[in-house]
């Protein structure tokens, strides 16, 4: 899986994890509800800076947005 993978398929996944839809999510990151989809369909590649403002609505580390899934484990 390349990083924009990983990060669409983290993205995902935290944001599930807090019960957020992507509307709320787009809304805390001050964000269009439309690019929230896009970033977890692999359509966008996000900023650095995009990335820290989802880490922080998500309070997460912008790293763990990043980071591989152990080899083996399913998200």
């Amino acid at each position: 899986m390349d990083i924009r993978g990983v990060f669409a398929a983290n993205l995902k996944s935290l944001r599930r994890a807090k019960g957020l839809s992507q509307e709320e999510l787009a809304h805390a990151a001050n964000l269009d509800r439309t690019y929230i989809s896009s970033l977890e369909r692999c359509v966008y590649s996000a900023s650095i800076d995009v990335v820290d403002r989802l880490a922080n609505v998500l309070e997460v580390d912008a790293s763990r947005l990043l980071q591989k899934p152990p080899t083996g484990a399913t998200q």
